[in-house]
C-alpha cells in the first residue's frame, strides 16, 4: 500500500495547489482584461484537474483502494500535475513590490504568459487530467469485472513451472508464427491427454506474449477452484484484463456496464458481444500499438458445463470478424467429446495440434532436458545440507537409469514432475535408493503410464506395516484423499478434519507422505490442492476398482461426504431448502423452512451469521459476485439483500409469488426473471453500498 498511500499524498497536494491556483485565476481575471479569455480557459482546465484529482483521492481511500491497481500507478502523472501547477503557482504569485504597489491602490498585477504559452499550459493541464480520468476508468471497469487468480500471472500461479530453456522449440515457434500470421485461423487448439504438459506450455506461451506486449487476457480453468471452474465470470475476466492492457477499451466496456447493470447475469453470448466484441471494435486504429492481441485459455475441458464449454468455441471462432486489431485465441485441453464437437462445428476456424502425437525423438530430448535440470537441482540442494559423508556422488543417479526414467515418462510430463517431486521429498527419506522404487513400476503399457507415475508415492505409505495396520492406512486413505479428489472446492486440513469428524494430526500425518501428489500448505487453515487433475482420474478410475488397492469409490465417497456436511451444519429447526458457495469460496448460506438464512464459515463450519425478518419459509439463496451480499427468496413474497458481513438487511423487495417450471414458489435461478431482478438489486448494492 505504500505506493497507494504516495498516490493519496499526490492527489492531496494537487487539490489544494489546484485550489491555490485557480483562486489566483480568479485575482487576475478582475484586475487584467486583455487576457480575460486566456484566464478563463485555464481556470477552467485547472477545476477539471482539480475535480478528477479529488475523485483519485476517493476512490484509492476507499474499500476498494487496494484493488485500483491502475490508480496506483498514477504517481507520475500526479507528480507532473503537482509540477506543473506548482511552476504556474510561482509564476503567477505576486512579487512582494507588485503587493506593496497594490496597497498604494496601484495596480499590481501583470498577467505573464503570451498566447502561444496558455496554449502549451491548456494542452498539458488537458492531458494530464484526461490521463487521470482514462486510469480510474479502467480501475472502476476492472474492480467491477475481474476475479483473482485465474491470469497466468496471479499469485494462484506463481509457483506453477514454465518450459524450460531449450524445450518444446519448434512447438512455441509454430504459436508465435500463428499468433503474427495475418492469414492464420483465429483459434489454436493445443489438445493432448493428462499430464502431456498443456499448462506448462500455456504459461509459457502467455509470458511470452505478455514480454513482447501481445498478451491481452489469460484465463486458466481449475475445476473445484470456485469461479475457475466454470462460466460465469469468465467473458468478465478476459474484457477486465483486456481492459488493463489496453486503456483504450475501458470507456467502451464501462458504457456497455452503465447501460445494462445486470450485464453479470445476462447469457455468456451476451457477455462476450457488449464487453468484447463490441467494445474492440470501437477505438481508433491509432490506441493500438500491436496489430494483434492473443488470448490464452488453459485447460478448457476443466469448465464445469459441457454446453458452457462448446459456447466458448463457438463465440471465439467469431474473431476473425475483427481486423483492427486481429485477435488471436491460443486454447488448451484435453481431447474430451464435447471439446471435439466444439472444434467440429466450426471447421475452418482454428488450427489444431495433437501434443501426444508430436514425434518421439522430441519428446524425448525434452523430457531429458527435463530430468537432467531437476535430478542435479535435487543432488545440489541435499548435498548441501549434509554432511560430507551422506553426500550422493557426483553420478547420481547412473545416466542409464534417467533413460529408464525418460521411456517411462514418454510422453507424460507429469510423470516426470511427479517423479522429481518424489525424489525430492525428505519425508521418504533420503534421495540415493529412491530412483529404484520408480524404476521398478517400468511398463511399456500407456495405459498404465500413470500407475508408474503415482503408485511409487503411495506405496511409500505402507512400507513396513503389518496386514492390520495396511488396512487402516488404506481405509483412512480412502477417506482423507477421497474426499479431496471428489470435493468441488477444495478445504483445508482443519476443515476437513471438522467436516470428517477426525482428529487433526490424523489428516496430517497421512498427508504427510504425498507432498509430491498434493499441494499441502503450511497452514492448517489453507485449502489443499491436487497438483494435478490426472492424480483425480487415478483414484476414482473404475477400471482400476480390483487393480489399485488405493481406489477410490467416487458414489460411496460423495455419500459420506453429504452425511458429513449434514452433520457439520447444525442449527436450523426445519429442513435446508437452499445452500450456496459466496463466490470466493470462504462462506456457504442456507436457507431453511425456519424461516432463516444462516451464514458459515466454508473453512471450519462454524457459524458466522443468522439472517432473520423472513415471515414464512426461505426457499432459495445466493451471493453477490464481490461474496459481501446475500440475497434471499421467501414464501412471504419478498426478497431480502443483505449484509454477509452483519447480517443486517438492507433491502426488501416484493415481488409476489414467482412460477418456475410449474412450481409456484420464489427461486432465486439465474435463468429467472427473479434472478436478473436479484442481480440487478445486488449490482447496485454492490456499487452503492448501504444505499436504503
Amino acid at each position: 500500500m505504500a505506493e497507494g498511500l504516495g498516490v493519496a499524498a499526490s492527489a492531496i497536494a494537487v487539490i489544494e495547489l489546484s485550489a491555490k491556483v485557480a483562486s489566483l485565476c480568479l485575482q487576475y481575471s478582475k484586475d487584467v482584461k486583455h487576457a480575460e479569455e486566456d484566464i478563463i480557459r485555464i481556470h477552467e482546465e485547472i477545476i477539471r484537474l482539480k475535480n478528477i484529482s479529488k475523485e483519485v483521492q476517493n476512490l484509492v481511500n476507499s474499500p476498494r483502494g487496494a484493488k485500483l491497481e491502475a490508480s496506483q500507478k498514477l504517481g507520475d502523472t500526479l507528480k507532473d500535475s503537482q509540477s506543473r501547477l506548482e511552476r504556474l503557482d510561482h509564476e503567477l504569485t505576486p512579487s512582494k513590490g507588485r503587493q506593496a504597489m497594490k496597497q498604494f491602490g496601484l495596480r499590481a498585477l501583470k498577467w505573464p504568459f503570451k498566447s502561444k504559452d496558455v496554449e502549451k499550459i491548456i494542452q498539458d493541464l488537458t492531458r494530464c487530467t484526461q490521463m487521470i480520468s482514462l486510469s480510474l476508468q479502467v480501475d472502476q471497469t476492472t474492480t467491477l469485472l475481474d476475479m483473482e487468480g485465474a491470469a497466468f500471472d496471479s499469485h494462484a500461479e506463481e509457483y506453477n513451472p514454465t518450459c524450460l530453456q531449450d524445450t518444446r522449440v519448434e512447438l512455441l515457434h509454430d504459436i508465435s508464427r500463428w499468433a503474427k500470421n495475418p492469414r492464420a485461423e483465429a483459434i489454436f487448439w493445443l489438445n493432448g491427454m493428462a499430464g502431456t504438459g498443456k499448462s506448462t506450455i500455456s504459461r509459457t506461451v502467455a509470458r511470452s506474449f505478455s514480454k513482447g506486449g501481445q498478451l491481452g487476457a489469460s484465463f486458466f480453468f481449475k475445476r473445484g477452484e470456485g469461479d475457475r471452474g466454470g462460466i460465469s465470470k469468465f467473458f468478465t475476466t478476459i474484457a477486465a484484463q483486456l481492459v488493463k492492457r489496453v486503456p483504450a477499451l475501458a470507456p467502451h466496456v464501462k458504457n456497455a456496464i452503465d447501460a445494462d447493470p445486470a450485464i453479470f447475469g445476462k447469457v455468456i453470448r451476451e457477455q462476450f458481444e457488449k464487453l468484447i466484441l463490441e467494445a474492440l471494435s470501437k477505438p481508433p486504429q491509432a490506441a493500438w500499438k500491436v496489430n494483434a492481441l492473443v488470448i490464452v485459455v488453459d485447460a478448457l475441458d476443466e469448465c464445469e458445463r459441457d454446453e458452457n464449454i462448446r459456447t466458448i468455441i463457438h463465440l471465439f471462432s467469431r474473431a476473425n470478424a475483427l481486423r483492427s486489431p486481429r485477435i488471436r485465441i491460443f486454447m488448451t485441453s484435453r481431447p474430451e467429446l464435447p471439446i471435439r464437437l466444439g472444434f467440429n462445428a466450426v471447421k475452418g476456424a482454428y488450427q489444431d495440434l495433437v501434443l501426444h502425437k508430436i514425434p518421439e525423438p522430441v519428446i524425448e530430448h525434452d523430457l531429458l532436458a527435463y530430468f537432467k535440470h531437476e535430478l542435479t537441482k535435487i543432488k545440489n540442494d541435499y548435498n548441501c545440507s549434509v554432511s560430507k559423508d551422506r553426500q550422493l556422488s557426483q553420478n547420481w543417479p547412473e545416466q542409464s537409469d534417467i533413460q529408464i526414467l525418460v521411456e517411462m515418462a514418454i510422453p507424460l510430463f507429469i510423470f516426470a514432475a511427479t517423479a522429481c517431486r518424489f525424489l525430492a521429498d525428505r519425508k521418504g527419506g533420503n534421495p540415493n535408493k529412491k530412483p529404484q522404487k520408480v524404476l521398478k513400476h517400468r511398463t511399456k503399457s500407456q495405459e498404465s503410464k500413470l500407475d508408474a507415475t503415482y503408485l511409487p508415492v503411495l506405496d511409500q505409505m505402507l512400507v513396513g506395516l503389518s496386514s492390520r495396520e495396511i488396512n487402516e492406512a488404506l481405509q483412512e486413505f480412502r477417506i482423507i484423499v477421497g474426499s479431496i479428489v471428489v470435493l468441488a472446492s477444495p478445504l483445508s486440513t482443519s476443515a476437513l478434519a471438522r467436516m470428517l469428524n477426525m482428529v487433526q494430526d490424523t489428516v496430517d500425518d497421512r498427508l504427510d507422505l504425498l507432498y509430491s501428489v498434493l499441494d499441502v500448505p503450511s497452514s492448517s487453515s489453507s485449502p489443499v490442492r491436487l497438483l494435478h487433475l490426472s492424480f483425480r482420474d487415478f483414484l476414482l478410475d473404475p477400471e482400476k476398482k480390483d487393480k489399485n488397492p488405493f481406489w477410490v469409490n467416487e458414489k460411496e465417497t460423495h455419500r459420506q461426504l453429504a452425511a458429513q456436511c449434514l452433520r457439520t451444519l447444525e442449527g436450523h429447526n426445519d429442513r435446508v431448502n437452499s445452500v450456496a458457495f459466496s463466490h470466493d469460496s470462504k462462506l456457504v448460506a442456507s436457507a431453511s423452512g425456519d424461516k432463516t438464512v444462516r451464514i458459515w464459515s466454508a473453512d471450519t463450519g462454524e457459524l458466522q451469521q443468522t439472517l432473520e425478518g423472513h415471515s414464512d419459509w426461505v426457499m432459495s439463496v445466493t451471493f453477490s459476485h464481490d461474496s459481501k451480499l446475500v440475497a434471499s427468496a421467501s414464501g412471504d413474497k419478498t426478497v431480502r439483500i443483505w449484509s454477509a458481513d452483519t447480517g443486517s438487511c438492507l433491502r426488501k423487495v416484493n415481488l409476489g409469488i414467482i412460477s418456475i417450471d410449474g412450481l409456484s414458489k420464489p427461486t432465486i435461478a439465474s435463468a429467472t426473471v427473479s434472478a436478473r431482478i436479484v442481480t440487478g438489486l445486488l449490482y447496485m448494492e454492490t456499487t452503492c453500498f448501504g444505499c436504503q
